[in-house]
């Protein structure tokens, strides 16, 4: 699959996973947080092929437990999430707790409990209020509508400062077709993914197959290729629904239709992922990093998210210093194929480092080129043509504040 599909793509402002026909939504408060929504409920209105993509976590929640599980099922009719405890280290109980979640929003829904996905995102090791989630499930239930994609976005926020969401529309197969999405996340974001959710929604019709491995591609270009604090979670979900409602014959693997589907959920995950990073906790600058000229798309990647995770580079960044010889140092300890002979360094347009040797470059430029609240950073390793693209953010003070208070 390649990236450079061009699209006749609308990105739809206000966009959410409800943009999608077929697909309702609701948020509601059931008091697991201090304050806000925290029950989210998605549901097709008809039953739809599902995916998804969880933590690679050895220590995995309940509701990731579930879900795996429930994913065999030939259809998928809903998702129910909530935010406030994430249902993690709950042993037996807490697989009961998830399963019955399942059921609650099934019998509210009228449909099977097989059929019901979960996910639960906040405290670890605290039992589920299961009092206060069949209220929240119930009551979500009956607030559905084409419109509640945004509350849905708002109650499985944690520690977040804004909502997520995103949506686009594309021509496929003769037919006009939508993929939208919400997600969640602001720290311990790592590679493959951190403490996130995102849930996708398509109203193409897509065997599931070909569902599932369009959402593995595109999580490692855009959910995989993010970090803000170096930690991956217990809880991390990606879900996908694709209900057919937009009337497309069947997307299958291997046609034109399934690249250009393709893209398009890259396009709304890329998106979702910046977000996600820009919402960083504490950050205040959003950096991109580009590596070009690598061996093989792993070792561009593994050079990237190496700078992306290093401490030194994302301070650097947020005390505006263009300090490039960390940069290059992180680049170096990779474990992938340089040239230092070749080895290019940019940051934002200003040429660093060239041939492996510092440029006569203005200083007050390479301040300017950090001075925003959006960096680029980019790379030639000069042995290659693989390229690969990572998102980071800064590390503040704030960060620090954040998590020495947030109760785990």
């Amino acid at each position: 699959m390649s990236e450079s599909v061009k699209l006749p793509v609308l990105d739809l402002p206000g966009g959410t996973v409800t943009s999608p026909a077929g697909f309702l939504a609701a948020g509601v408060r059931a008091g697991l947080k201090q304050t806000g929504l925290d029950v989210a409920l998605l549901v097709s209105e008809v039953p739809a092929a599902a995916a998804g993509v969880f933590t690679t976590s050895k220590v995995t929640a309940a509701p990731v437990q579930v879900s795996r599980r429930h994913l065999s099922s030939a259809a998928v009719r809903a998702i129910a999430a909530n935010s406030g405890n994430a249902n993690a280290c709950t042993g037996q109980p807490g697989l009961e707790a998830a399963e019955r979640m399942c059921a609650i929003a099934a019998e509210a829904l009228g449909v099977a409990p097989h059929e019901v996905l979960v996910a639960s995102t906040g405290i670890i090791g605290h039992p589920l209020p299961m009092d206060r989630i069949e209220r929240g499930i119930r009551d979500a239930a009956g607030a559905l509508t084409p419109e509640g994609g945004a509350d849905a976005a708002l109650a499985i926020m944690t520690t977040d400062t804004v909502p997520k969401a995103h949506a686009v529309r594309v021509a496929l197969g003769g037919r006009e077709v939508t993929v939208g999405g919400i997600a969640k996340g602001a720290g311990m974001i790592a590679p493959n993914m951190g403490t996130m959710f995102c849930f996708l929604t398509t109203d193409a019709a897509v065997e599931r197959e070909a569902l599932q491995e369009l959402l593995k591609w595109t999580v490692e270009r855009s959910f995989n290729s993010i970090t803000v604090d170096g930690d991956t979670s217990t809880n991390d979900t990606v879900l996908a629904l694709a209900n057919g409602c937009a009337g497309n014959a069947p997307v299958r693997q291997g046609t034109e239709e399934y690249a250009v589907l393709t893209a398009a959920f890259a396009r709304v995950t890329r998106e979702l992922a910046i977000q996600l990073v820009r919402d960083g906790e504490g950050a205040t600058k959003l950096t991109e990093v580009v590596v070009q000229e690598a061996a093989s798309e792993p070792e561009a990647k593994q050079i990237a998210m190496t700078i992306c995770n290093s401490l030194l580079v994302k301070t650097a960044l947020f005390g505006g210093d263009p300090n490039w010889g960390r940069i290059a140092a992180a680049a170096g300890r990779a474990g992938a194929e340089l040239d230092l002979e070749n080895l290019r360094l940019w940051i934002g347009d200003l040429l660093v480092l060239d041939g492996g040797t510092a440029t006569d470059y203005s200083v007050r430029e390479a301040e300017a080129a950090v001075a925003g609240d959006t960096v680029k950073i980019r790379l030639a390793a000069g042995v290659g043509e693989a390229s690969w693209t990572a998102w980071t953010c800064d590390l503040s003070y704030d960060y620090v504040k954040i998590n020495a208070e947030y109760h785990t």
